[in-house]
């Protein structure tokens, strides 16, 4: 099976280049993988409908962030056709007090249908990396 008969393939591929684009940053380049009614919840709860106000809360938290991808899975849905994708791996970049980080973990679900994402959950260790180094957190890391 290749991408045009395997749509888990297919969908694993759009959602990495996609990422890729996001990692750049460019954000207009990643709205060409997103439908018009796209949904990203970041972690907190935070919710937003374009790769522009992504990148731009990102730069508000990191100097500089991308992401190395570990395991990129997908599983088809027979009922509804979406493809739900799974993107795990750690973050590294640069916090905005020049301190560098690598390990941070994360992981990314994904709904593709019709040959675009319409929703985005993601999950990281950076809100509990920034109460360590604020001295809040509650146990070490």
């Amino acid at each position: 099976m290749d991408q045009k008969t395997d749509p888990t393939a297919a969908a694993k591929a759009l959602v990495e280049a996609y990422l890729e684009r996001s990692m750049v940053p460019d954000p207009e380049g990643a709205r060409a993988y997103v439908s018009d009614d796209f949904r990203i919840t970041f972690t907190g709860g935070r919710q937003f409908t374009g790769p522009d106000q992504t990148a731009a809360f990102n730069a508000k938290r990191y100097k500089w962030v991308k992401k190395r991808f570990l395991l990129t899975d997908a599983a088809f849905d027979p009922a509804t056709g979406d493809v739900h994708v799974y993107n795990t791996g750690y973050l590294y970049g640069e916090w905005h007090d020049g301190s560098a980080f690598e390990t941070n973990r994360y992981m990314d679900s994904f709904v593709v249908r019709d040959g675009q994402i319409v929703s985005t959950n993601v999950w990281n260790d950076s809100a509990e990396i920034l109460l360590h180094k604020a001295g809040l957190a509650e146990a070490p890391l």
